[in-house]
């Protein structure tokens, strides 16, 4: 799990068919102090987070595959939960 801020979204006029009706926005994954990390990264977002949210992501892939319910799909990082405040 990683800890990451929403920086933006992702518009896809084509895209894969397992991506098909997923949100995709653009995180940027953050360090233990909440320093930016890496490069930014696109996720899939089931919960509906918003331009500045801290989020929780992974890069698990069974994780991944089990919220997709696809075994192919190319996607690296999925949001699984916002942290308490």
């Amino acid at each position: 799990m990683q800890l990451g801020q929403v920086i933006g979204r992702a518009t896809a006029t084509i895209k894969h068919p397992t991506l098909t009706g997923w949100r995709l926005l653009i995180v940027q994954p953050l360090d233990a102090a909440g320093v930016p990390e890496g490069d930014p990264q696109v996720t899939i977002d089931p919960l509906g987070s918003r331009l500045g949210d801290t989020v929780i992501m992974t890069a698990d892939g069974a994780a991944i595959r089990d919220l997709t319910g696809k075994a192919n799909t190319p996607l690296r990082w999925a949001i699984i939960g916002l942290p308490d405040s």
